[in-house]
């Protein structure tokens, strides 16, 4: 007779909990909850409700993963300005350190222990500030002060780009945890784009020139080149993952947007939509498990939403009848 044993060549685990790693296809009974379970794989992408922050607040920066998100200043609304930082366990927000700075439209990237803000305020700063997990301490100025910059990369290997200096600028600046230099220019002027990837591999993609737009366009370290566009062309799009996997999501294109949309290193593909559309909110992750929070449509909200993408791997409970 066929067995399981004899199909796949392991017997179905009898574990007290669930394992820590374990691997699609795989099946275990836990004793403790009493259920049969199975490491499965997601077949289409979709968004789902996460715990609100506790404060309603967009324009803010963010960090971090799904499961390990950092929000930091931000609109309450505006013109309010906050110095305000939250950090999410992939349910719940918890108040971390404020920021010394409050400003709202900054860059941010790093992880929620290592995170990096610049730039933002009303008016523009050059601040540059550090998490540690616990509380800021100042970094290196930008060279030269901007809000709605778009950011990416880590806390000792950081990227800024674009913004509103007195008008939208092209300016790159690179950080390497002391300070900030001059990286190449972008190809298009721009301020209030969506960001992912990293120092050495970024992408820069969506914002506003003279209208909003679908440009993206992807850094080596040295210069930017142009990338496939967005199929809806926006401004407070928002973005996760790296060069070659990313999302964006939300922004404004003449109405609040939940579009979203996945880049291969070539082209965008549109994917499941928001479950409310909104602009300017933060972000964070990666192209198959992302996290939007906050933003506003029109006033400010404490929404969390998180993606996962097609094939995201996730744990279910086997039910017979």
């Amino acid at each position: 007779m066929t067995t399981y044993y004899g199909l796949y060549g392991q017997k179905v685990q009898y574990l007290a909990s669930d394992p820590s790693d374990p691997q699609i296809g795989q099946v275990w009974y836990n004793s403790t909850s009493a259920t049969l379970k199975v490491r499965a794989a997601t077949t289409s992408a979709a968004w789902a409700s996460g715990g609100n922050m506790n404060t309603a607040i967009s324009s803010q920066g963010g960090a971090g993963t799904q499961t390990a998100g950092l929000s930091f200043g931000g609109f309450t609304p505006a013109p309010a300005q906050t110095a305000a930082t939250e950090e999410y366990n992939g349910s719940t927000w918890a108040a971390g350190g404020s920021l010394a700075n409050v400003r709202a439209s900054l860059g941010g990237c790093g992880t929620q222990t290592a995170g990096l803000a610049f730039g933002g305020g009303a008016p523009n700063t050059n601040s540059t500030e550090e998490y540690d997990g616990t509380s800021w301490a100042a970094g290196g100025n930008l060279n030269t002060a901007r809000r709605n910059n778009g950011g990416a990369g880590t806390q000792t290997a950081g990227l800024t780009f674009g913004g509103y200096i007195s008008d939208n600028t092209a300016a790159t600046e690179q950080y390497n945890g002391t300070s900030w230099t001059t990286g190449g220019n972008l190809g298009t002027a721009r301020r209030n784009m969506g960001g992912a990837g990293t120092e050495t591999a970024g992408l820069a993609f969506g914002g506003f020139t003279t209208g909003d737009t679908a440009a993206t366009e992807e850094y080596n370290g040295s210069s930017w080149a142009a990338g496939g566009n967005l199929n809806t062309g926006r401004r407070g799009v928002r973005g996760a993952g790296i060069q070659t996997a990313g999302l964006a999501f939300g922004g404004y294109d003449g109405g609040y947007s939940s579009a979203t949309e996945e880049y291969n290193g070539t082209s965008w593909t549109n994917s499941t939509s928001m479950t409310t559309a909104k602009n300017d909110s933060g972000s964070a992750g990666t192209q198959t498990a992302g996290l939007a929070f906050g933003g506003d449509n029109p006033s400010p909200t404490a929404a969390t939403e998180e993606y996962n993408g097609a094939g995201t791997a996730t744990t279910k409970t086997v039910t017979v009848s």
